[in-house]
């Protein structure tokens, strides 16, 4: 099974760009963040079209997330209080549109945009802090249900210095500070672990480049995107590739996907696991 993460930076801008990649790559899940629509009118019948169910959670022009699926979506889940009920802050944390999951085969798939924080001294940072707070009482809860878990998405922090093109003047501001960088530690806990770094351990890969900045003209970029596996996955997980092709494209989205390749199910219908050979071979290990 391949899941792909994308931020489209508007669906509708892009959707030619988002069909075209879904006719060659084809992933059996495609989570998109920043959709920037109603979800009244998300482009569902045009994914429909190539085979794709979704699960949407948008808003007019900011935030929003949906996730679309060639295999069954099961249980699908909107918001921090679809399992933080009782919890005072996660309703508020809910209004924007940055948290959706569902069940695929199994496995519980957790698209995730996580607030950008603007500047260190701004309320967007405390509110950013706050939010990643909730996400690891969120998880908690998630792994008391015994699910397998992927998280995907946008988490707009480079946790590494090596996740950015030029640590020693971006480390500690915005996206890169040191409380950031804790905060999604603690939320993956022991538990969970960056797929890409699986497979790659070096620098120089990037998935997000700034517009401002010309960073895809200049080979700045960050590497903001991430996809997190539980133990149980990662044991399974074949390959992990970051496709920069689409950010080369007239009027692109700042960021590119990301693509993880797992053996799952992990066992046919005969009790056999599955050969996921073929299927691994445009996939970087």
């Amino acid at each position: 099974m391949r899941i792909a993460t994308w931020n489209v930076n508007s669906v509708r801008t892009r959707l030619e760009q988002v069909l075209a990649w879904l006719r060659a790559e084809a992933p059996e899940v495609l989570c998109l963040q920043e959709t920037k629509v109603a979800d009244e009118l998300f482009p569902l019948q045009a994914f429909r079209s190539l085979g794709y169910e979704g699960a949407i959670s948008g808003q007019k022009a900011y935030n929003g997330v949906a996730i679309l699926s060639r295999l069954p979506l099961e249980d699908v889940q909107v918001g921090f209080s679809a399992l933080l009920p009782a919890d005072p802050q996660a309703p508020g944390l809910g209004e924007q549109k940055r948290v959706i999951s569902a069940r695929v085969e199994g496995v519980r798939v957790l698209n995730l945009y996580v607030p950008n924080g603007s500047s260190l001294r701004s309320e967007k940072y405390t509110y950013k802090l706050e939010w990643l707070a909730c996400l690891k009482r969120y998880l908690s809860a998630q792994e008391a249900e015994g699910e397998p878990l992927v998280m995907v998405g946008d988490f707009n922090i480079a946790l590494e210095d090596r996740d950015i093109h030029d640590p020693g003047r971006l480390t500690g501001g915005i996206m890169a500070s040191e409380a950031e960088r804790r905060a999604l530690r603690d939320a993956l806990g022991d538990r969970l672990e960056d797929g890409f770094r699986l497979f790659e351990a070096d620098s120089g890969h990037w998935s997000w480049w700034d517009y401002r900045t010309a960073g895809w003209e200049t080979g700045r970029g960050w590497r903001i995107d991430h996809i997190y596996l539980d133990e149980e996955l990662r044991e399974r997980a074949l390959g992990c590739r970051i496709d920069s092709q689409p950010r080369g494209l007239p009027q692109p989205s700042d960021h590119a996907p990301v693509v993880i390749n797992l053996a799952w199910p992990p066992e046919d219908q005969d009790g056999d696991f599955e050969d996921e050979e073929d299927e691994d071979d445009d996939i970087d290990r």
